[in-house]
């Protein structure tokens, strides 16, 4: 379930890592939902937030392990998390995720008490790995790396279908013009 302005803050406890609480915070709703849905399926606590003030509350509550949450949250800024979640909380890790990788965004990141940084799309495993929680030490396989223009292609996909294939919502989500995303839907997969 995702969380609207006028629904609750989703919070699901697991078998596996349920001592770890988590708070994501992306204003994407369709990215939102998926990455914790993924998290507490590898069994965090994971609360998500869709606003800098919902999230801010949940901070001052304190008893944060891990605060995930993306860099541009509407026209606010997830930094501002960070830095909440450092004075409040010192021990608590920070990952901040963004599609905007500039150094300048990382500086202030760490700065800030970020432990982090990740560009999206971000898969969970690589996320968890990052901040120490889990380890792909068990794989035998290198992984495939995808370009990113088949990463931006899967997720443009992954939203459509979960819009039930409605263009002008998937588009809303994007961020994009609806004739923009009946483009790139047409011209299919990326080759290669």
């Amino acid at each position: 379930m995702v969380r609207t302005p006028d629904r609750p803050i989703l919070h699901v406890e697991t078998t596996e890592l349920t001592s770890l609480n988590a708070l994501l915070v992306d204003d994407d709703h369709v990215f939102a939902h998926r990455l914790g849905k993924a998290l507490q399926e590898r069994g965090l606590n994971v609360e998500i937030c869709t606003t800098i003030e919902r999230a801010g509350a949940v901070i001052n509550r304190g008893c944060l392990d891990i605060l995930i949450t993306d860099l541009r949250i509407g026209d606010d800024s997830g930094l501002e998390l960070v830095k909440l979640c450092k004075e409040v909380s010192p021990n608590t890790k920070s990952l901040v995720l963004t599609g905007y990788g500039h150094v300048r965004a990382v500086v202030s990141a760490v700065k800030l008490g970020a432990t982090e940084f990740l560009s999206k799309p971000a898969d969970v495993d690589e996320i968890l790995e990052v901040l120490g929680i889990y380890s792909q030490q068990g794989e035998t396989e290198t992984p495939c790396l995808k370009s990113a223009e088949q990463v931006r292609w899967e997720h443009i996909n992954s939203v459509f279908a979960e819009t039930g294939n409605n263009i002008s919502m998937t588009a809303r989500l994007l961020r994009l013009h609806r004739r923009t995303l009946q483009r790139l839907l047409s011209r299919g997969p990326p080759r290669g």
